[in-house]
């Protein structure tokens, strides 16, 4: 769902700019309003629509997801500590998320050097790299054997 831009509630401030990964997110010159000049190659990350403090910004939904293109609302409030997302669909139906911001202290994740070398016996497994010690777990939850499946 690529992000677009209302001009009419855009200032200009280039949070949206600052925060994009993808680079996609741009300032015109001759209006000083935001756009996104690739939708095609928005990540769907929603950094800019979480960061632009005038709710400029709004995600264009899928059809399976908001039917005949219609908006998808999303809204960060910070002293809630929520991210809140709202569909309205054609019939008049409202649907309504929340969820806890989950963000971690600048600096509070350790880099990868920090970290031992990997063993190269576990390029054999389908645990990633420090799996289940980093994720401070004993053991990663794992599927029962399927007796359909012959291994």
């Amino acid at each position: 769902m690529p992000t677009f831009v209302y001009m009419t509630r855009c200032d200009g401030c280039g949070e949206c700019v600052d925060i994009c990964p993808s680079d996609i997110m741009h300032i015109d010159r001759t209006y000083r309003r935001a756009y996104n000049i690739e939708p095609n190659f928005c990540w769907e990350c929603y950094s800019c629509v979480k960061a632009c403090p005038q709710h400029a910004i709004d995600v264009r939904g899928y059809a399976d997801f908001a039917p005949l293109g219609h908006s998808v609302r999303v809204l960060r409030e910070e002293e809630k500590g929520m991210i809140s997302w709202k569909i309205k669909y054609r019939d008049g139906r409202v649907k309504e998320f929340r969820f806890p911001i989950r963000t971690t202290p600048w600096g509070s994740i350790r880099p990868p050097a920090d970290y031992t070398v990997p063993d190269a016996a576990g390029l054999g497994t389908a645990l990633l790299a420090h799996e289940p010690e980093a994720l401070e777990v004993d053991a990663l939850p794992t599927l029962p054997p399927s007796r359909n499946n012959k291994v």
